[in-house]
């Protein structure tokens, strides 16, 4: 565990924006906190969480700025996550998968955030808490920034529209009115275990409509990119699927590249070969449980299992729910 707790200088550039905006002393307030008063030049490196939070509250107190948490919530977005984040988020096949990879990666947002789901009956809820902080003051404003990324993420999915049924907080913290109205049908929480959101599990096998974009950096091998590596192979391996070659070393092959060339590629968004063939395995077989009638076990046999109990769990590890429950729900849908 990290003996500094250190958040990402993205996370504090929406309190910057709304100071700035009001014609606040920001220099000097993140002078008072022992912060880099050039922080828009130093937004991707990382900074000391508890100053970081001290600047908010005194920025809070000073400017009388009502809910400034929330406030700067509004003024996130998905691109502010790291561009690994962001990238293993874009070639989620589905939202539950998504979820799992912004856990994985979630200490790497701030050094001591972590994040988890759990299931509570028909929802699960996307829980986050900072390590060694608890009881601390001023977490209201960490912990919107916790609970507004994992509402992004399940966007991406379910619309931008989509709002959860409930907001938890770990802090002692009631929204204010005006907050309050402008999420009318969120149920808010506080003094929790965790702060999490509430998403319904009908929604964890939704499909990735993510139109988020990036320019990934190039590196210094010559050939496709890692990111141009993981489209080429979900184009091109639908074709090899019922045919049972799709073995590591043959797809390399037929990619142009080394097996150790394709692993490393994909190694540095946080990819395996076998996370790529389970997503287009799992695309495939849903849109034949969507769009056709064809019995399970030959969707199974169609997508490159040759044992059907497998690809049942396999297709649920994914979605969430069994083939037979995806269909069911995709014909109510």
């Amino acid at each position: 565990m990290a003996d500094i707790p250190l958040t990402r200088g993205q996370f504090l550039l929406p309190f910057v924006s709304i100071l700035d905006d009001i014609g606040a002393p920001t220099d000097m307030l993140l002078e008072k906190s022992r912060l880099p008063s050039s922080l828009a030049e130093k937004s991707e490196l990382y900074l000391p969480l508890l100053p970081a939070l001290r600047f908010v509250e005194t920025a809070q107190k000073s400017q009388g700025i009502e809910d400034f948490g929330f406030l700067a919530a509004q003024r996130l977005h998905f691109s502010h996550m790291r561009e690994r984040t962001r990238a293993l988020i874009a070639h989620s096949p589905t939202l539950l998968v998504a979820l799992r990879h912004a856990c994985q990666e979630a200490s790497r947002e701030d050094t001591i955030l972590s994040m988890w789901i759990e299931h509570d009956a028909d929802h699960v809820r996307v829980c986050s808490r900072l390590a060694v902080t608890s009881g601390r003051l001023h977490l209201k404003y960490a912990q919107w920034i916790q609970n507004i990324f994992s509402v992004y993420i399940v966007r991406q999915f379910a619309g931008p529209d989509w709002m959860p049924t409930a907001i938890a907080f770990e802090s002692s913290y009631a929204p204010s009115p005006a907050t309050r109205s402008s999420w009318p049908n969120v149920r808010f929480l506080s003094d929790q275990h965790a702060a999490w959101v509430s998403v319904p599990i009908s929604l964890l096998s939704l499909p990735n409509r993510s139109t988020a974009s990036f320019a990934p950096p190039r590196d210094h091998e010559a050939g496709p990119s890692a990111y141009d590596i993981v489209e080429l192979l979900k184009l091109m391996l639908p074709a090899y699927l019922d045919e049972r070659t799709t073995a590591l070393a043959d797809v390399a092959e037929i990619a142009g590249v080394s097996t150790r060339t394709l692993q490393r590629k994909l190694a540095h968004v946080g990819l395996s070969y076998s996370d790529i063939l389970d997503t287009v395995r799992y695309e495939h077989a849903s849109r034949l449980l969507q769009d056709t009638d064809c019995r399970i076990i030959d969707v199974a046999f169609s997508s490159g299992y040759t044992d059907p109990a497998h690809f049942s769990r396999a297709f649920r590890r994914i979605s969430g729910v069994t083939p037979r429950q995806f269909r069911e729900q995709s014909r109510l849908g």
